[in-house]
């Protein structure tokens, strides 16, 4: 793209992200609680008081009010403009590696249901339904534009992550005489595989549950607190979306050279 039309196309790409990171705002912290993300409208976490449209600009609004609310001047979390920037910065970096592509698209919303499920896993042991079957409807949508996975594949990822999980989940019961796998990451992974198709949606459980085990397994141990897998299945979902294709090409290699 010529110097102008990518800075413009970036800018828009930084201005759709700020937009979703707000938007991920509310879901952070309204759907743990149940609450509805259309109504009431936003309002100040102390006082109550509405905000206004013009407060509710996302960062600019939060640095011209000096991190402050109109009304009560107490503070307002450096949480809120932190997501927003960061949804903005995976907009931007997704567009600046894949271009104005429909795999750009894909991978900007991905990211983005991603990053809202790991922060609320993360905090409450919960991955909402309006993230999960949400970005499943999403994923299979979006397969029906150009580029991989087709339709068909989608579907056959999203029921290949939800059937693994749950034969995992059915297994580890029946071993350990205790729920073993959350129906939460189940659906998680159905939406995942309507992104990545079946091959990914392997690779990831497999990256989640390594990086998972690895990182967490051993403060599990020590707290007895069990692991956010869904924190872990959104960094193997990264992994794989970036580098997916060559983790499998040269496990097929390596497989066929030994063979």
């Amino acid at each position: 793209m010529p110097g102008a039309v990518e800075a413009v196309f970036l800018l828009y790409a930084g201005v759709l992200g700020l937009s979703v990171g707000s938007f991920l705002n509310v879901c952070v912290g309204r759907l743990p609680r149940g609450e509805s993300l259309v109504r009431p409208r936003s309002r100040c976490p102390k006082c109550g008081a509405a905000i206004a449209w013009f407060d509710n600009v996302p960062v600019f609004s939060w640095a011209a009010l000096r991190g402050r609310c109109r009304s009560c001047r107490e503070p307002i979390s450096w949480t809120y403009p932190a997501l927003e920037l960061t949804t903005a910065a995976i907009w931007v970096g997704i567009a600046v590696v894949y271009g104005p592509t429909w795999h750009a698209l894909q991978g900007a919303i991905l990211f983005s249901l991603l990053l809202a499920i790991a922060l609320i896993d993360g905090q409450h042991y919960l991955i909402p339904d309006a993230l999960s079957l949400g970005g499943l409807g999403a994923g299979l949508a979006l397969s029906l534009l150009p580029g991989a996975p087709t339709p068909l594949v989608s579907v056959i990822g999203a029921a290949l992550g939800f059937g693994v999980l749950l034969v995992v989940g059915v297994l580890g019961e029946w071993a350990f005489r205790k729920p073993a796998m959350g129906g939460g990451d189940m659906k998680m992974m159905a939406m995942v595989g309507a992104f990545l198709g079946p091959a990914g949606a392997m690779l990831t459980i497999f990256i989640g549950a390594v990086v998972g085990t690895v990182v967490f397994g051993p403060v599990s141990l020590k707290t007895k607190k069990d692991v956010p897998f869904g924190v872990f299945l959104a960094l193997g979902a990264v992994i794989t979306f970036f580098f997916g294709d060559t983790i499998v090409d040269g496990y097929q290699t390596m497989f066929l050279q030994g063979s």
